[in-house]
């Protein structure tokens, strides 16, 4: 399976002709054209066409272009999957999935429009955190490759409150973190608004990889370069997974699972974290 770093996946409204191509030059692992919550209903059509002939056009280089499209229950998301899901995007992400059988019927959508993109789902209603293991147990059976958390839109259904720590979504980002894992997918954190609040913004970026999330969805671009610093391996990580692959691969080390590394006692599951770590650093400076 091939790695590549998520770190930073930054919404660009499809209706912003100048953001679709000012995203060409902006340091993003990911770009999400949004036709969704970024467009007004009465703009959804016009947003549609620019990001048709967004990717159309290319020329966004290694970023990985994401589609959000609107609901399949909305007036709009099935002419988005029909319109634009075979248009060379690496994936459409659809909003408001509640259980297995919704994935399911987005991969219905996207194969009835010819399309071999991968599916990425919202996790942003209660229904969802609920059903958690059953989303993440379609990957089984559909394309789905990530789950990607609407932390706003949770709240507003919870009527929870977004303080500074985030304590009334801990439940519901460990359970999609674990449900996630479980079934293999990449596991992207959900937005931050204050685009003035620098602090709390790289606050909340480690409170996320501490969570376990491979990165961030992001609003603005003076959020790319604190997320892709945080959710990269530090030079210190990176250096001590070499040791730890070479120290397994080392002659004298055959037939053993646990060695001393550093000083740090290593057991073969840190050889497996150790090759992961190495195969993301060296994605993200192929990148660079």
């Amino acid at each position: 399976m091939t790695i590549r770093p998520r770190r930073s996946c930054l919404y660009m409204p499809g209706a912003n002709v100048k953001a679709l191509e000012k995203a060409k030059t902006l340091p993003a692992d990911a770009l999400i054209f949004d036709l969704e919550d970024a467009v007004a209903p009465e703009a959804k059509p016009e947003a549609r066409a620019n990001v048709a002939a967004a990717l159309a056009g290319g020329g966004y280089g290694r970023r990985e272009i994401v589609v959000r499209v609107n609901g399949l229950t909305t007036p709009w998301g099935a002419d988005d999957i029909a319109a634009l899901a075979a248009k060379g995007a690496d994936a459409v992400l659809v909003p408001k999935v509640d259980t297995g059988a919704d994935v399911e019927a987005a991969q219905r959508a996207l194969d009835a429009a010819g399309s071999t993109a991968a599916l990425w789902v919202m996790i942003e209603t209660p229904r969802a955190i609920l059903n958690i293991q059953d989303i993440a147990a379609a990957a089984g059976r559909t394309r789905l490759a990530a789950f990607v958390m609407g932390t706003n839109d949770l709240a507003k259904e919870t009527r929870a409150l977004q303080t500074a720590d985030r304590g009334p979504f801990w439940t519901a980002l460990s359970l999609s973190v674990l449900a996630g894992r479980a079934y293999g997918l990449t596991l992207i954190d959900g937005v931050f608004n204050d685009i003035e609040d620098a602090a709390g913004f790289e606050a909340v970026c480690r409170q996320g990889l501490a969570f376990g999330f491979d990165g961030k969805t992001l609003i603005h671009p003076s959020q790319i370069a604190t997320c892709n610093t945080v959710f990269a391996p530090t030079a210190e990580e990176v250096a001590q997974a070499r040791d730890v692959i070479a120290a397994f691969a080392a002659p004298e080390a055959a037939g053993k699972g646990v060695l001393k590394v550093n000083g740090k006692m290593t057991e073969l599951l840190h050889l497996e974290q150790a090759k992961r770590t190495v195969a993301i650093a060296d994605a993200i400076a192929a990148a660079a």
